[in-house]
């Protein structure tokens, strides 16, 4: 048995550049929650092993992008699936170690998000689930008076090249996102 909790990401069910109505987001999400969120440098998690309290525990992705377990060593991490890495993690002590493991992975925080330019105070910020644009300003302490308030930049963690999107009140940021907020033309 497989125990993976995750948030729901709506933005891997929408095309590129393509709004995503909120009521379909969720639906979209809902049908996808245990395979769209790949773990990444500084996430935490919580790793259960059933009837193995010792080999339970909360660990934190390393800068190598592993998660270093007991027994078992270093597990790939970065750009997986917490269910992908439960399955390994279940094959792993399958292999000598335990009769029929049984793992839940649970991400308790995620790596953070970063909100630059004409925002007051821009920086690196701790992500929330359900985190939107506005949120994310919030945290910023407001858009600056030059402040283009029509459209952002967001490069997805992951990707290379930054988008140009049109702002929107549902518009969501998700983890290892990097927001620009570019100045208005007078």
């Amino acid at each position: 048995m497989i125990a993976c909790a995750l948030p729901s990401f709506a933005h891997a069910a929408a095309p590129e550049g393509a709004a995503v109505e909120p009521a379909a987001a969720t639906a979209d999400a809902a049908a996808s929650t245990l395979t769209d969120y790949k773990l990444g440098v500084a996430d935490k998690v919580r790793i259960i092993v059933f009837n193995e309290e010792a080999l339970s525990g909360e660990f934190i992705v390393g800068d190598g992008g592993t998660l270093s377990l007991p027994l078992i060593g270093e597990v790939k991490a970065i750009g997986r699936s917490p269910r992908e890495i439960t399955r390994d993690i279940e094959a792993k002590l399958a292999d000598g170690y335990l009769r029929e493991p049984r793992v839940s992975l649970d991400v308790l925080s995620y790596r953070p998000f970063y909100i630059l330019g004409e925002v007051s105070k821009p920086g690196e910020y701790s992500y929330s689930n359900g985190l939107t644009i506005f949120n994310a300003v919030a945290r910023a302490e407001g858009f600056t008076y030059r402040a283009n308030k029509r459209k952002i930049y967001i490069k997805r963690f992951g990707e290379v090249v930054e988008k140009e999107i049109k702002l929107t009140p549902d518009l969501q940021v998700f983890p290892g996102d990097t927001v620009r907020i570019g100045e208005r033309f007078f």
